[in-house]
Order: structure tokens, then C-alpha cells, then sequence
């Protein structure tokens, strides 16, 4: 039976690699798939992971039906097994409202691949509806380390080495043009603001214990 998966973890775990492999693996079998994605890093319409490696995708914007898609491939003779969709924290709800009827009625799996939670700890929109309707949910054991060496568990924004916590959800950055940027920390140094270049900027103190 065909399934809708939703593979998360925070940044620098490894996701669009997996992308990348799954794609790999299921195409070498003589299955046929598409890839897709957004917003990624090294530009429009390519699928990369941060080891290097990419593949042409097809860019999803915000008015992309997934459905329409597929119903147009499978019309025109064209198979589809699987579909990989990287970046899909950024999808709407209503395009994961259609991964999932496609993997209902037209037997295509659906391999996702996305961060659950903004840099706010709030999750993306796409990501709870994928939570929500996927058969599976898959997180990540390759751990993202904070700069204490921790396990990283939430994204921060920063702005010259400076955490943000106000702005618009969707910010791309991690870009040779772009100020903005986004740094793995362990919960309490989201928690506390404090940065890998704030850490090394001034002496990093404990927090009072509540209780004398």
C-alpha cells in the first residue's frame, strides 16, 4: 500500500540528503518518481543538501497543485510511483491535504522532508498538517549539535551573529547575498538567546537556580 511519509529534524540533520538517496534508491529499482522543492538553498527549481549533491526538482509555489500535476502526468502516459518533496514545511496545508489524497486514490507514495518548528518554536503550517495526516512520522537520528556540543533542537534566525526572534515565518537565508542566517542551538541556548558568536563574545553564566 501506498504511503504518505514525513521525515523532520531540525537543521543540518541530513534531510534533503535522505531526499537525495530516496530518490536514488527508488529510481534504481525502475520506479518513477518526481522531486520537488522550495526555497532551497542553492536556488530555484534544485533540490541540494549541504554535502554538495543536487538534482533538478520542480519548484512548489503557494498556487502549485500537487494534483493537478499527477493527474496531468498519468494522463499524458507518463507513470508516477513516488513523489519527493523537500522543503515541505513551506507547503500550504491545502497542498498536503492533496499529498495525502494522492496516496489514498492513486496508490503515489509521498516521501516528505522538512523542519517541524520555526525559528519562534512555532510549527510550520505544512509540517502539523503533515504530523497530522501522515502514516508515519519519522524524525532524524543524525543529531544536529548546538555550540556547547548538545543536541541542537530549535532553529534560530540571526542577524549578524545575533538571534532574532520577531519577523515573518518564511525568511530564506544561509545565502552568499543574504544578511540573514540560521544557527542549530540546544533548548536552553534558544531558550537564553545565545548564539555561537555571542558565546564567544562575552562569558556565558548559568541561570539562578528558583530556589534559594
Amino acid at each position: 500500500m501506498a504511503e504518505l511519509v514525513f521525515f523532520s529534524g531540525t537543521m543540518d540533520c541530513g534531510k534533503s540528503t535522505l531526499a537525495l538517496q530516496t530518490d536514488h534508491n527508488h529510481a534504481t529499482r525502475g520506479r518513477r518518481g518526481a522531486v520537488f522543492t522550495q526555497f532551497d538553498r542553492a536556488g530555484t527549481s534544485v533540490l541540494s543538501s549541504r554535502l554538495g549533491l543536487q538534482v533538478e526538482a520542480i519548484e512548489v509555489d503557494e498556487s502549485f497543485s500537487f494534483r493537478e500535476f499527477v493527474v496531468a502526468a498519468l494522463s499524458g502516459g507518463q507513470g508516477l510511483d513516488y513523489l519527493i518533496c523537500d522543503e515541505a514545511q513551506f507547503y500550504t496545508v491545502a497542498q498536503v491535504n492533496d499529498l495525502a489524497e494522492l496516496v489514498d486514490r492513486l496508490g503515489v507514495d509521498v516521501y516528505a522532508f522538512g523542519i517541524a518548528t520555526d525559528f519562534k518554536t512555532r510549527l510550520f503550517p505544512g509540517s502539523a498538517r503533515l504530523i497530522e495526516l501522515a502514516d508515519r512520522v519519522e524524525v532524524l537520528q543524525v543529531a544536529s549539535l548546538c555550540w556547547c556540543g548538545q543536541r541542537g533542537t530549535h532553529n534560530a534566525r540571526t542577524v549578524g551573529g545575533v538571534m532574532v526572534t520577531e519577523g515573518d515565518q518564511v525568511v530564506v537565508g544561509d545565502t552568499d547575498a543574504g544578511v540573514v542566517a540560521y544557527e542549530v542551538l540546544c533548548r536552553d541556548h534558544h531558550r537564553r538567546e545565545i548564539t555561537a558568536a555571542k558565546s564567544g563574545a562575552e562569558h556565558v553564566s548559568m541561570d539562578p537556580l528558583p530556589f534559594a
